[in-house]
């Protein structure tokens, strides 16, 4: 659920077939955004207390960085870069922050599992021959 090269590596290297791989793949990570995006809005709540009570300003550089980002190519572009470069947990809290609507995020972060899902656990697949894939 936390990162998502790791299922489709840990599914395979434990003997699980390919569909077995991506399914328990596609689900860990959408369990997660169901589960951060129930409690999103509280969390960025949160945060935002936790940044006024600390003094801080309300947007760092990197914020204005994602907002930009999101300005730019939308939630299919955070959905897009969520498996590789964000985490599960850190695409779902950064859309939620944004204010993108549940359903919206669901969906979006679907397709994207599914993508990289299939992209990860075929290359995975490929190499599985390689002694990092072996007990």
């Amino acid at each position: 659920m936390v990162k998502f090269f790791a299922g489709p590596v840990a599914g395979i290297s434990i003997g699980l077939n390919f569909g077995q791989t991506l399914g328990l793949t596609v689900a860990g990570m959408m369990t997660t955004v169901l589960i951060i995006s129930s409690v999103g809005q509280v969390w960025a709540l949160h945060l935002r207390r936790r940044r006024q009570e600390k003094g801080k300003p309300v947007f760092s550089k990197r914020s204005r960085n994602i907002v930009r980002f999101f300005r730019r190519f939308g939630m299919p572009g955070i959905a897009f870069l969520t498996p590789i470069l964000f985490s599960p947990i850190g695409g779902t809290v950064i859309a939620t922050q944004l204010h993108v609507p549940r359903l919206r995020i669901f969906l979006h972060m679907l397709w994207s599992a599914m993508f990289w899902g299939i992209a990860i656990t075929t290359l995975t697949v490929r190499f599985s021959h390689l002694p990092f894939f072996h007990h």
